[in-house]
């Protein structure tokens, strides 16, 4: 698949968006993936599998966004924050690809969670595996990540 050829039509499409003030968001996105494993993680140890699901999901959302925010950049699209991975992440070999096929799977049953009352444990415990996996990720390459000064 041709990654630049999706960013590309992302930004076109303008479901992507340059935001060069999202420098300053990476931070508390990457708090906001922090909180919402732990939640997931709440939710799935109370047996509450349709939320843990979700909120797993969205561990994954916002670790991706922090990355995707430190290139000043802002998602429209929740495509397009997965194909912008895999162009200025994945290829650069900064995140495995099999981090971002995760997000689109975790995001395919976030959504038969929400819009569907479809959801198991195995798939929540899959996402909590792979929430985890993601946000250290994301740890590791924002690890001396500082807010730019120009504001």
């Amino acid at each position: 698949m041709n990654w630049e050829l999706d960013f590309k039509r992302c930004l076109e499409k303008r479901w992507l968006v340059s935001m060069p003030e999202a420098r300053f968001l990476v931070k508390k996105e990457l708090k906001t993936a922090h909180d919402d494993l732990i939640e997931a993680d709440i939710s799935y140890q109370r047996g509450g599998y349709k939320w843990s699901t979700i909120q797993t999901y969205y561990a994954m959302f916002h670790s991706a966004r922090a990355l995707l925010y430190s290139r000043g950049h802002r998602e429209k699209s929740h495509y397009c924050l997965a194909v912008s991975m895999r162009h200025l992440f994945v290829s650069q070999g900064l995140l495995e690809e099999s981090l971002v096929d995760a997000l689109d799977d975790t995001r395919a049953l976030r959504e038969d969670a929400d819009y569907r009352a479809e959801f198991s444990e195995s798939g929540a415990r899959h996402g909590l595996d792979k929430a985890g996996q993601f946000l250290k990720q994301a740890d590791l390459l924002l690890a001396n990540w500082e807010e730019p000064s120009d504001r």
